[in-house]
């Protein structure tokens, strides 16, 4: 039903809800995907550039052509992942707070992982450092992280 208060027609709100939500933890989730992106961009360039694979300069150039792409992907995975934890645990439980939470934190922190062991460890690239194995993954990784 529509109401005019204050001179202003408009709808009645259908969930009390919905009106009292913050745009904090779409915020941070957005924050916090571009965060996970620029991380896995750093890995990457972190392990270019200590095996000397792909890090001449049109290596390094299409790293920095990728950066704003993997930050903004970051970001709108992070809030495409929070409003799929919203559909699936609606409410404002701090269990269901939680599941999203979760979510948003595993889909982004995989984003990362997932652009330093593609972009980042280039297997085969012949590089001239001497320092890494064939699989140009540095020896500093951690093993029981794949790469």
């Amino acid at each position: 039903m529509d109401t005019i208060e204050h001179g202003v027609v408009g709808r009645e709100p259908s969930d009390p809800e919905q009106e009292t939500r913050s745009c904090l933890p779409s915020a941070g989730a957005a924050l916090w995907g571009a965060a996970a992106g620029a991380g896995g961009w750093w890995l990457a360039v972190w392990a270019r550039s200590y095996c000397d694979a792909a890090f001449e300069p049109a290596g390094v150039f299409v790293l920095n052509a990728e950066f704003p792409m993997i930050v903004t992907g970051g970001a709108l995975l992070g809030l495409m992942t929070l409003a799929l934890g919203r559909r699936l645990a609606p409410g404002r439980t701090a269990g269901r707070t939680g599941v999203r939470i979760v979510l948003v934190v595993v889909a982004t922190v995989g984003l990362g992982w997932w652009f330093f062991a593609h972009e980042g460890t280039l297997d085969g690239y012949p590089g001239d450092s001497g320092l890494c194995p064939a699989s140009n993954v540095p020896p500093q990784w951690p093993d029981w992280i794949p790469a």
